[in-house]
């Protein structure tokens, strides 16, 4: 009797082994986790605030990839505590790669995107930018000044 519980004994170990064994492996062959993050925001544009195409150019948003696979921000939108919403149109962010996000009209290159506003979206005293995925979940946040609307991550 005892060689039959010592064996079932060593069967159900080998399969908890096993269980636990198999997962564990299976996430080192799981694709990366892609992350792109607020890096950062220039909300008081250097200068007077004077609504020209200029002055509202140096107020912008750095969103970065910090993984290696370039990841698809169509339909991602990024949005200010007043509900200024930016949406990206048909833009794929290469992996560890910066793109900016400029108030202003312009040209949109690879490394620049612009809003096309002739107003200042983000407050100098305090706001938020919001940055969500085309399912509307929150990808990433950043807060400055003393009121908030939601958490901040960064002060």
């Amino acid at each position: 009797m005892s060689v039959r519980r010592l064996s079932a004994a060593a069967a159900v170990a080998a399969a908890l082994v096993g269980a636990v064994a198999l997962p564990a492996s299976a996430v080192g062959h799981a694709r990366p986790h892609q992350r792109v993050e607020i890096s950062s925001v220039q909300y008081d544009s250097p200068g007077p605030d004077d609504r020209s195409n200029r002055s509202l150019n140096k107020e912008w948003v750095e969103l970065t990839n910090t993984t290696r696979q370039t990841v698809n921000l169509d339909g991602w939108t990024l949005e200010d505590e007043d509900g200024h919403t930016y949406t990206f149109d048909d833009y794929r962010l290469a992996g560890r790669a910066t793109v900016r996000i400029h108030t202003g009209q312009g040209r949109d290159t690879r490394t620049d995107l612009f809003q096309d506003r002739r107003a200042y979206v983000w407050n100098n005293d305090h706001d938020t930018a919001t940055l969500r995925n085309d399912r509307d979940r929150i990808i990433d946040e950043d807060s400055w000044g003393g009121h908030h609307h939601r958490g901040s991550r960064r002060a």
